[in-house]
């Protein structure tokens, strides 16, 4: 029995849930939620959880390490109820906006903030990543890792001064049902909302943001496999396309797609890879 048990009929009930897996190990819970998406059969929201993901992955490849037991899942949502079958800016911060009010609601003494384009972060450091797909079949997976036990000291030496654990802050942890009945109503709640009015993400973005007012250096290209650009610019939050906004010295500049870390110093795991 893991440390933090989950029913299924409480997510079900409380989170709204349709389909729920509980995996004891998986590579990653994403590529359980593709095949769940893929199928036109599978009732949705979906949700796979697991207590143990051996080959989490962030963006672009880099690696995603967090405390064993913690908090790793992957919603499955009609792709039309994000707002389009084409994955937007929005998606992941809206996510971000909505995990990292889902932790402050459960523990307030948590100062929980979004830095673009897709981090939960508690002064400067990763509390959490969001990782969001389009699948083929019109359906839109949103993944995320939350660092609800453990400690950084457990991390690898080379991340460990970036990383931020539920634990460390307050000295407990947030169990994963609780969190993840939370998060599910908020972000659906925020989807359907700015289906109807695109001003609502930066509104509620606005408070979360650990970037506005600081100087910032945005890769930028890499999407394509270009050997990319870098902008720097100091930040005015985001547009109502998810962009983030830059005053640069040559006028304002709004980056739609982008990373603020140094690509060349991704943490690619123990082995590199």
């Amino acid at each position: 029995m893991p440390p933090d048990p989950i029913d299924p009929h409480v997510i079900r009930r409380d989170a709204g849930i349709a389909t729920f897996e509980h995996l004891a190990v998986v590579d990653t819970t994403m590529e359980r939620a593709r095949e769940l998406a893929a199928d036109p059969c599978t009732p949705l929201p979906a949700a796979v959880v697991a207590d143990r993901q051996e080959r989490g992955r962030g963006r672009r490849g880099a690696r995603w390490w967090q405390p064993e037991g913690s908090l790793v899942a992957s919603l499955v949502l009609d792709a039309a109820s994000a707002g389009g079958g084409v994955v937007r800016p929005t998606w992941s911060l809206a996510c971000g906006v909505a995990l990292a009010e889902a932790v402050m609601a459960l523990e307030p003494t948590i100062a929980a903030g979004v830095r673009w384009p897709n981090d939960v972060e508690v002064d400067g450091g990763k509390l959490a990543g969001i990782l969001v797909e389009a699948t083929p079949g019109g359906r839109v997976v949103f993944g995320v890792g939350v660092n609800t036990t453990g400690s950084a000291a457990q991390a690898p030496p080379e991340i460990g001064q970036a990383v931020r654990t539920v634990p460390d802050l307050v000295g407990r942890t947030i169990p994963r049902a609780l969190l993840l009945c939370e998060l599910v109503p908020r972000l659906r709640g925020l989807l359907a909302g700015m289906s109807r009015d695109e001003s609502l993400l930066p509104v509620r973005y606005r408070p979360l943001c650990t970037l506005t007012g600081r100087d910032v250096t945005v890769y930028r290209g890499l999407e394509a496999g270009m050997s990319g650009d870098r902008v720097h610019g100091l930040c005015l939050g985001i547009d109502r396309r998810g962009a983030l906004v830059l005053e640069t010295t040559t006028g304002r500049l709004h980056v739609e797609s982008g990373t603020l870390s140094d690509p060349s110093a991704a943490w690619r795991g123990p082995d590199g890879g």
